[in-house]
């Protein structure tokens, strides 16, 4: 039997709260500014892309407390309970002494109209907790998910080099603290259950992954919520109930990643930031794909298990995945089956997801040896979290030069990710050439329906597809040379 709290309990700055009453669509964001009158942090875009809202929110991972930058204006009050959120006030030093970064930002003229600074001080802050001395493109990858329009990143990035010279990490408050929060934490997280509200305003948080299995199944209308990054929006762009809300984020057995020599397993729950390593040593190909889901706050935020279960036609990760050759896992209380990801997908805003099922694993066969995958993501800007277009491209060549296998999969193109199978069958026996490319390529409109949105014209998504396919082919030849950025 499990226990029973009735509170969502946290730590916020350094005081111990405890919330009995809170809606399940209670941003952050709202709630600081509102309830709390902490007004540093602001509301810029209220959808988690402009970074004026960003805090750090510390959750115990093993033995050690972990701060991950995050957008207040998505991240829900409910999905706090077991953590530490730290906001920019809580830099504020003994008779007004400026924090190293927010000394570091005014030395070196990283603000004008200062919206904005105080969101970027927090992925700063993050950072520089992380590491005292970054490259540049670890303070890029830092600052992708904050937007500013009137000062530049110049000096932003200037102050974000001379930030150690002001002051080490070791002599942080926030550094000192972990130590004392983490018998706080650890008595927060109970294992117990909490639920509060009733109906449509009922909030859980499970005790484990078997409670929350019993919890769905026995409440298969309730929305689920890891990261937010999308159900956020429904709130606060589309002003959609969601109650009642299971929130999952939290629960560690959803975050763990088993490797083994054919394949490697990510649970639901782990983040882009979290999956990144093993992405990259791994998927090597798929390292630049990674860093080009949105911001860093929506990285830290965002699971590979939400990107999948909402069968977003736009998602980055199930293309690649589907060319691969990912496995889905699927639980409903005790009972597991395992489908094939691209079976998953069945029509828009439909999947092969049975009441009170959800997604527990993803599965990804290692590629083998002699194969060749690449992926691209088209979108208007560079860090974006929507993309017009993710294409996935995997062949092998035998010694003679013909294509004994190949995957092509396209996000962006129709209601849902789905690979191309005419495309597919035009190169499979034939020889890896221009021309079988090119008669290739001319299929496209075989395999998909392209729509036309704000995002692209349906005439532009099945052309850029057609570029994509013919630039594979030139970078597997050697007659292109693919651009790459520096990953950590």
């Amino acid at each position: 039997m499990v226990e029973v709290s009735g509170a969502i309990r946290f730590i916020l700055n350094d005081e111990e709260i405890s919330l009995a009453d809170v809606k399940p669509d209670t941003t952050l964001l709202d709630w600081l500014r509102l309830e709390r009158r902490l007004r540093g942090s602001k509301e810029g875009c209220a959808e988690g892309d402009c970074g004026a809202c960003t805090v750090l929110v510390g959750r115990l991972m093993g033995d050690e407390i972990i701060y991950d930058s995050v957008t207040a204006c998505i991240r829900f009050v409910g999905s706090l309970h077991g953590t530490h959120v730290v906001t920019v006030e809580h830099l504020r030093g003994k008779d007004g002494v400026l924090h190293p970064v927010q000394q570091a930002m005014v030395d070196h003229h990283g603000s004008q109209c200062g919206f904005c600074t105080p969101g970027f001080v927090m992925s700063l802050y993050g950072l520089w907790m992380r590491d005292p001395q970054p490259s540049q493109p670890a303070i890029e990858r830092a600052l992708q998910g904050n937007l500013c329009r009137c000062t530049g990143y110049a000096p932003i990035i200037r102050a974000a080099k001379a930030i150690s010279s002001y002051g080490a990490p070791q002599g942080d408050p926030l550094w000192a603290e972990r130590i004392a929060l983490k018998g706080k934490i650890k008595s927060i997280s109970d294992g117990k259950r909490v639920e509060i509200g009733e109906g449509a305003e009922r909030i859980v948080v499970p005790a484990s992954l078997d409670d929350f299995a019993a919890v769905y199944e026995a409440n298969p209308t309730a929305t689920i919520v890891n990261g937010s990054t999308d159900v956020g929006l429904w709130v606060t762009k589309f002003m959609r109930a969601i109650g009642p809300v299971i929130f999952i984020n939290h629960l560690q057995e959803l975050k763990r990643i088993a490797e083994n020599d054919s394949e490697v397993r990510f649970y639901a729950g782990v983040s882009y930031s979290e999956a990144l390593p093993v992405m990259a040593a791994t998927f090597p190909d798929m390292a630049e794909l990674w860093n080009r889901i949105a911001g860093e706050q929506i990285r830290n935020m965002g699971t590979i298990g939400g990107n999948i279960a909402n069968g977003s036609p736009i998602g980055d990760t199930p293309p690649p995945f589907i060319a691969l050759g990912a496995k889905l896992s699927l639980r409903r209380g005790e009972h597991r089956r395992e489908i094939k990801l691209e079976d998953y997908f069945i029509a828009y805003g439909k999947q092969d997801r049975r009441p009170g099922e959800f997604v527990e694993s993803v599965t990804i066969p290692l590629l083998p040896a002699g194969e060749k995958f690449a992926c691209y993501k088209i979108s208007k800007r560079r860090e974006e979290d929507i993309s017009a277009l993710c294409g996935a491209f995997r062949v092998f060549v035998n010694d003679t030069g013909v294509v004994g296998m190949a995957r092509v999969a396209f996000g962006g193109m129709a209601a849902t990710p789905k690979r191309a199978k005419a495309v597919e069958a035009a190169l499979v026996g034939k020889p890896w050439t221009q021309e079988t490319v090119e008669a290739a390529m001319a299929l496209f409109g075989e395999d998909y329906q392209p729509i036309s949105d704000m995002r692209a014209s349906a005439d532009y998504r099945l052309l850029t597809a057609q570029n994509l396919l013919q630039r594979f082919y030139l970078e597997t030849t050697g007659q292109g040379q693919r651009l790459r950025r520096e990953v950590a």
